[in-house]
């Protein structure tokens, strides 16, 4: 196969051109700059934006399949945005496999999609997209692949949406560092009671989730116009976890707490402040990273199990043993 990952030098992007190269199949990445990972892998490079329709376009031609994992991510910021990276970005993308003759599309969505605020126990994929929503980026994320899916079918596209929750591992630049990060500066604030339940997975997990789907897409499939939860299949107490990973870096585990309603309340007043003053970057706290904190949220991946035959191959228990070596090594 002849494939194209956008967002490639990102931490799920280059996990899956790994696991493209790994099995014989070509890969063309588009990313906005030299990657000595990408050079080492032997993928072609392509250096342009999603918001760039004629990178795009170029990126596209003598491709078979897409794995669409480029995004704008954030719990605070402007709209605007997230409005021109994930939406018009991911537009571009599927005029550009249209316009090319690309097959199928894989895109990379987030369960924060059909996120109200309210725990989530075990919901599938018939669950609804919010009325209103917390944050940016969920409904930026969402516009996005409702695009994408209502594309299935036409001009010989196919295409699936995969929601992948709170991914983790080795190599990890953002989660990871920032909660530790926050725990050496003495930061965290567990919100609630902390003993809500959330899914993780892998990064290897949701990468091969990636392989899985496009081999999925193929004509009659009912893997074709529909979304998809990716987790372990399990759910971890969050805040429990929290303090595994601490511990793996010799931290004390998070000692102090907040209410909901205060940390609700905390996050609407630095919303208006960042918003007020033009301040970049996301706040310490906003409403949707307070719900997020305090609720739970776990999927029923019964239907990625039964359309894309996945399966979390890493177990929780073996990528906090792989977590914890290469924390060591630090």
């Amino acid at each position: 196969m002849k494939a194209l990952v956008t967002g490639a030098t990102g931490f799920l992007g280059l996990h899956v051109v790994e696991m493209l190269v790994t099995r014989g199949d070509r890969v063309r990445a588009l990313c906005r700059g030299p990657s000595t990972d990408l050079d080492r892998l032997g993928a072609e490079r392509i250096v342009g934006d999603v918001r760039d329709f004629g990178a795009v376009d170029a990126a596209c031609r003598g491709v078979e399949v897409v794995y669409h994992t480029a995004a704008e991510a954030g719990i605070g910021g402007r709209w605007r945005n997230y409005y021109q990276t994930n939406v018009m970005g991911t537009r571009n993308v599927v005029d550009a496999c249209r316009r090319n003759g690309v097959s199928r599309l894989v895109y990379t969505s987030s369960p924060s999609v059909t996120f109200q605020g309210q725990d989530q126990r075990g919901v599938d994929e018939s669950a609804a997209y919010p009325r209103r929503w917390l944050a940016c980026y969920p409904r930026s994320k969402a516009m996005a692949e409702q695009h994408v899916l209502a594309a299935s079918g036409q001009n010989g596209l196919l295409t699936c949406a995969l929601r992948p929750h709170l991914i983790w591992g080795v190599g990890d630049k953002h989660l990871i560092p920032t909660l530790l990060a926050r725990a050496q500066a003495g930061k965290l604030r567990r919100v609630g009671d902390g003993r809500n339940l959330v899914d993780i997975v892998y990064v290897e997990n949701a990468a091969r989730a990636h392989l899985l789907a496009a081999d999925a897409l193929l004509p009659g499939s009912p893997a074709a116009g529909r979304p998809y939860f990716i987790s372990q299949g399990e759910p971890v107490n969050l805040w429990r976890w929290i303090d595994e990973i601490l511990a793996l870096a010799s931290l004390p585990p998070v000692g102090r707490s907040v209410s909901p309603a205060v940390a609700w309340c905390m996050g609407a007043t630095m919303e208006t402040a960042y918003a007020l003053f033009r301040v970049n970057g996301d706040p310490p706290m906003t409403r949707f990273l307070a719900a997020q904190l305090a609720t739970s949220h776990y999927f029923d991946i019964g239907q990625a199990r039964r359309d894309l035959g996945y399966e979390p191959l890493v177990s929780t228990a073996e990528g906090m043993r792989r977590l914890g070596a290469a924390i060591a090594k630090r």
